[in-house]
């Protein structure tokens, strides 16, 4: 099977086709710009942050690089107008968004020259983001952290259906961490990876230290998709999450969840680094990650590795 790449690397305008996942609490200006600098597309992940911070971020951003980075927006962030504002003011060139319709922003966004790339679960909601004018999809499978579908396939499954699915370039993504998972992507019909969990244990990750930590000792088994009612999240296994299944178990309403989730969790976890009480968003990929180590080398082991699986 032919492996093509080029319409990634001529869409963003980036030489190795690796995309940095857009995370909360993980993605800021230091990570984005160091996968930028290597030759991938960071991406500032700003559903964690105030309009103001993301502003801040994205100009610490372009001191730090003049290669192209994006900005990664959760279409259920409350205060989504103000992002779009700030990313049309600041000519950002690449957006993706997340967690919500595509065809609610896109268009606003493409009259600006912006690409504009949306995260799906399934190929219908892959052939919606075509007909909205998305110049590209990540389809994500349920292995990745943070949002997932309720629909639980698997990227092998998801990559192929939703090449089959669209004409635009399809990014895939969901428990990628290896340059050999990346070329088994390719080869199943994708242009380029989304790569989240691999890059939070890295020293430019916004993450705490304790976090990273925790996740460079994560096993097979450690993570679970949770809060299905609300919106899927893949979760470490801690005392928070254990609080989350037990409530699920007995039948717990969507209202009580929220209760449970409260306001800052994930910041609590991530951020501020309380391992036990705070949401500790990651994908199942983590069990292959077992060092901390610079973004740019992540990206530039990943790609030869690749390659070398490529032939």
């Amino acid at each position: 099977m032919k492996i093509d790449v080029a319409p990634i690397q001529k869409l963003f305008n980036i030489e190795i086709p690796i995309i940095q996942g857009g995370m909360i609490w993980a993605s800021g200006w230091r990570l984005a710009s160091s996968v930028s600098n290597a030759g991938g597309l960071g991406l500032i992940g700003s559903g964690s942050m105030y309009p103001e911070v993301l502003r801040d971020h994205i100009r610490k951003c372009k001191q730090a690089t003049s290669r192209p980075f994006g900005v990664n927006i959760p279409l259920l962030y409350p205060d989504v107008e103000s992002h779009i504002n700030t990313i049309i003011e600041e000519k950002i060139p690449v957006v993706f968004t997340s967690a919500g319709n595509p065809a609610t922003h896109t268009e606003r966004l493409k009259k600006e020259g912006i690409k504009v790339v949306h995260v799906v679960s399934s190929g219908k909601f892959a052939r919606k983001a075509e007909d909205a004018g998305c110049d590209a999809v990540v389809a994500e499978g349920f292995e990745a952290g943070g949002h997932n579908g309720r629909e639980e396939t698997t990227t092998m499954v998801l990559v192929p259906s939703v090449c089959d699915a669209v004409k635009i370039p399809v990014i895939a993504a969901g428990g990628i961490a290896r340059g050999r998972q990346m070329a088994a992507a390719l080869v199943l019909g994708a242009s380029a990876v989304q790569v989240g969990s691999r890059f939070v244990a890295t020293p430019e990750a916004s993450s705490h230290d304790d976090f990273k930590m925790r996740v460079s000792k994560t096993n097979e088994g450690d993570t679970i998709l949770a809060l299905k009612q609300l919106t899927p999240v893949r979760l470490l296994k801690n005392e928070f999450c254990q609080q989350v299944l037990e409530a699920e178990g007995r039948g717990a309403t969507v209202e009580e969840l929220r209760a449970l989730l409260g306001r800052g969790r994930a910041k609590k976890g991530m951020f501020e680094g309380d391992m036990q009480e705070g949401e500790l968003e990651i994908g199942q990929a983590a069990c292959l990650i077992d060092a901390i180590k610079p973004a740019g080398e992540v990206v530039r082991e990943m790609w030869q590795e690749c390659l070398r699986c490529l032939g």
